[in-house]
């Protein structure tokens, strides 16, 4: 057997320069000043876009090859099914706040430094010692039990959805929301400790025996933990940011604690929980905007807005009874400039203007 038999011969890929590889100075892009695989919501991209659109790979936009990674399943990278709700372009949406890594840092930062200062100046100021023994009851049993909602609805309701979502875009802005969460419940429990080492007769404990036991509790402690367990994530993020912050959360923080505070001779809850109410509107732009963008899909619209309609028919009852079981504490505090029912009318107001905007009928039962 000769050599040349017994050896193939062998071929190479040729070598092939493109205009920036081989050095040239004029190429396709050579003078563009910015990133040019997306089309921008405006004539220049925002530092936002720069660094969240596109950044995760999908075999639809950019990535020839298919998913790179995968579960055991053999579902790849961000599976769509994994809500019950559709989009003809999940990438559409951008977060209204434009959060990203700077942001979270930056706002956050801000907060922790306000709740400082007021916490030193309170201090200082013996402020803590002007408070009715009424008011002091109210705040470490009931202001403390809402810390553990706070805290279950960061740490196993937004944590767990903020990989789900189909894009980076949405991804980012569930973390952010999760980071609020738990930032708020890490400031009630600080704010717990303070008031326990003040000398006020604070028990800086019962916040525990009124989020197990307490009746009033019951229904919020019922409501978020069945949150917890949905499995759908936006049907998770609806359930919460719609229904549940607007009946309950905005309902105990906003129509309760800020309306009274100051009137015990308190300046100093009002500004903490000031902070959450403050995170919760940002929240709700983004989640205003993600839904909005699904209701009036073109080719998926009116089918969202059924599924929709029905979460909203399925959780409204279940925060409905949450926020009434918590009616009795509105009598509790010593000064009571407001009553539940104007409290509840005031959470309703909201949102019914929420759900209008969101082309969705008010659910039944909703004005009892």
């Amino acid at each position: 057997m000769t050599s040349s038999e017994r050896t193939a011969p062998r071929s190479f890929p040729q070598i092939e320069f493109t205009g920036a590889e081989a050095g040239l100075k004029e190429f396709p892009s050579s003078k563009s000043r910015s990133y040019n695989y997306f089309t921008p919501q405006k004539k220049r991209a925002t530092m936002y876009e720069d660094v969240t659109v596109d950044v995760q790979p999908d075999p639809e936009r950019h990535l020839s090859q298919g998913w790179i990674y995968g579960f055991a399943d053999g579902k790849g990278g961000y599976p769509q099914d994994w809500t019950a709700l559709r989009s003809g372009d999940w990438h559409r949406f951008l977060d209204p706040n434009e959060e990203w890594e700077q942001t979270i840092y930056r706002n956050n930062s801000n907060v922790v430094r306000q709740i400082q200062l007021t916490l030193e100046n309170a201090k200082q100021a013996r402020a803590y010692q002007a408070w009715p023994t009424a008011w002091v009851k109210f705040l470490e049993r009931h202001l403390g039990a809402w810390m553990h909602a706070e805290h279950g609805l960061g740490m196993h309701v937004f944590t767990s959805e903020q990989r789900s979502a189909p894009t980076n875009m949405i991804n980012t802005a569930i973390a952010v929301n999760s980071a609020h969460k738990l930032r708020f419940a890490q400031d009630l429990a600080l704010y717990n400790l303070d008031l326990a080492e003040a000398e006020i007769g604070f028990d800086g404990s019962v916040h525990k025996t009124a989020w197990h036991t307490d009746p009033v509790w019951q229904g919020v402690r019922e409501n978020v933990e069945r949150l917890t367990a949905i499995g759908d994530w936006a049907e998770s993020l609806f359930a919460t940011n719609v229904v549940f912050e607007s009946l309950v959360g905005v309902l105990f923080r906003s129509h309760l604690v800020m309306q009274v505070a100051a009137r015990n001779g308190d300046y100093v809850t009002p500004t903490l929980v000031g902070t959450g109410e403050h995170d919760h509107g940002r929240d709700l732009r983004y989640t205003r905007a993600l839904f909005r963008m699904l209701t009036t899909d073109e080719n998926h619209g009116r089918r969202n807005r059924d599924t929709l309609q029905g979460w909203l028919e399925a959780w409204t009852p279940l925060s409905v009874r949450a926020a009434h079981e918590l009616q009795p504490i509105w009598s509790q505090p010593q000064e009571k400039v407001i009553t539940f029912a104007d409290s509840y009318d005031a959470a309703v107001t909201g949102l019914s203007s929420l759900l209008a905007d969101l082309n969705l009928s008010e659910p039944k039962g909703l004005s009892q």
